[in-house]
């Protein structure tokens, strides 16, 4: 992980919360590589014990729709005070992703919404 050109940026989080270095690693590469996110930014999340992402998906590049992450890996179990915290910590958004990664390099990405939402027709 020490040669990769994002651990510059993610090297301060990794070793202030080693237990989630994995998923925030594969996370942030998924979200700034094979996404193409713009304005990919790094979020302490203390009372997550890690730190997450926000950004744009590239093709709403133009648009206001910034995007908050969590990762977390698929062996880690969190509560929802554990989601609640998240959307404290970003500030309140309408919905958190949650990035769940697993060992063999996959990763689902989840929508969280605040409160009742309608799904989309």
């Amino acid at each position: 992980m020490d040669q990769h050109p994002s651990h510059a940026v993610l090297s301060p989080f990794v070793s202030k919360y080693p237990r989630a270095a994995s998923g925030v690693f594969q996370a942030y590469n998924d979200l700034l590589y094979a996404q193409q996110w713009k304005d990919l930014e790094v979020v302490d999340l203390p009372k997550c014990s890690r730190c997450g992402f926000r950004g744009r998906k590239a093709e709403t590049a133009s648009h206001d729709a910034v995007l908050s992450v969590v990762p977390c890996s698929l062996s880690e179990s969190f509560s929802l005070s554990w989601i609640h915290s998240a959307f404290e910590e970003f500030g309140g958004p309408q919905e958190v992703y949650i990035a769940i990664t697993a060992e063999d390099s996959s990763i689902v990405y989840y929508k969280i919404s605040q409160g009742i939402v309608k799904p989309p027709l």
